[in-house]
């Protein structure tokens, strides 16, 4: 039997997921009385009505189980309590670029990275030339505007 992957993230990250996985499913029976009223106008076939409910229907119950996947394998990790000179999933990081300004960055899951907020996914190019490094090490990133140098400053777990 395969294993299913775990799926790391931040306490937020969890929550968010189940608020959004929550309010789908309390959108279930709107979309089921939407088709039923639609279906009282007659005709389906020429029913726009019915018919955006219907695909509305389809794309509800397609995040849901997307949804509910994630759900089941989400891995919580509370940064607080890591530890240790490397740099891991959760690790909030201090870089300093090219041009010697500071740049803090957290390590999240790929549904959590929002890189205005700074996090960033352990998948992206970024997070993938972070994980395991240590204070003083420098990075080379490829990015789509070119390679891009940093120099780990600082490793904290808050």
């Amino acid at each position: 039997m395969a294993s299913v992957e775990k799926l790391p993230m931040l306490a937020e990250g969890y929550e968010k997921l189940t608020a959004e996985l929550k309010a789908l499913r309390e959108e279930r029976p709107r979309i089921v009385d939407a088709i039923e009223e639609a279906r009282a106008h007659g005709d389906l076939s020429e029913n726009a009505e019915y018919h955006a409910a219907k695909e509305r229907q389809g794309q509800v119950e397609a995040t849901i189980a997307d949804l509910e996947d994630r759900v089941s394998r989400a891995q919580i990790i509370d940064p607080t309590t890591l530890s240790g000179d490397k740099i891991i999933f959760g690790a909030t990081v201090t870089l300093l670029d090219d041009d010697e300004k500071p740049v803090k960055y957290q390590i999240v899951g790929p549904y959590e990275a929002d890189a205005k907020k700074g996090m960033i996914s352990y998948n992206s190019p970024l997070g993938k030339a972070l994980i395991g490094r240590k204070v003083d090490e420098e990075i080379e990133v490829t990015v789509p505007s070119g390679d891009k140098f940093y120099l780990v400053q600082k490793i904290e777990f808050i």
